[in-house]
């Protein structure tokens, strides 16, 4: 499985999704389904970097036989996502084994994230902290809502805390030491107030 890619989270702030996966590649998509007579695919973009799709040239697909790249032919957009065409896939039955693959890229494809923003692979698995120097657990996972993402922090006992990616509760991300220091907000960090 590879690192998600979306842009634009609030927090100090996310700059993509991601799943920890192949060393430097970034997933971007996700084929879900054949297209047409001419080997098609349906894509679901987990990326929100304009033209991501449309300048692709490129792709490496991770599907349960194992990696495969491909040279993309064409992208266009379509109602829910995009339809991609690959080189050396002209038929549906072709392009069948392609479902369910996950699109990606290598990491240095992708742009620097600005100051104070993070692509998600870069904090899932981070040791996260309070204030106090207090080993709060270990950010699993990165959870998209409507008004900013929400981190999945698992204690050591194996409880999972919600904290909201906000710059009033996450005060410092150290990426290179892969640790995060959050504010302890009561009720929100307390072992009775867990998932």
């Amino acid at each position: 499985m590879g690192n998600r890619e979306t842009v634009d989270h609030a927090m100090p702030s996310l700059a993509t999704r991601s799943r920890p996966s192949g060393v430097g590649m970034v997933t971007i998509g996700k084929i879900i389904a054949t297209h047409g007579v001419r080997g098609e695919v349906k894509v679901a973009s987990y990326s929100d970097v304009p033209g991501r799709f449309e300048k692709l040239k490129q792709v490496q697909v991770e599907i349960s036989s194992g990696p495969r790249t491909l040279a993309v032919l064409g992208s266009r957009r379509a109602a829910e996502g995009y339809l991609l065409r690959f080189a050396a896939v002209a038929t549906p039955e072709e392009a069948s084994p392609l479902v369910g693959g996950l699109l990606q890229i290598p990491e240095e494809r992708l742009a620097p994230p600005s100051q104070d923003r993070y692509y998600e692979y870069q904090l899932v698995g981070m040791d996260v902290r309070s204030e106090d120097g207090r080993a709060l657990g270990v950010l699993k996972e990165v959870l998209t809502t409507n008004s900013n993402a929400v981190f999945v922090v698992e204690d050591p006992g194996g409880t999972e805390h919600l904290i909201p990616a906000t710059r009033e509760l996450v005060r410092s991300v150290d990426v290179d030491g892969q640790t995060m220091v959050v504010r302890r907000v009561p009720g929100l960090l307390d072992e009775d107030h867990a998932l």
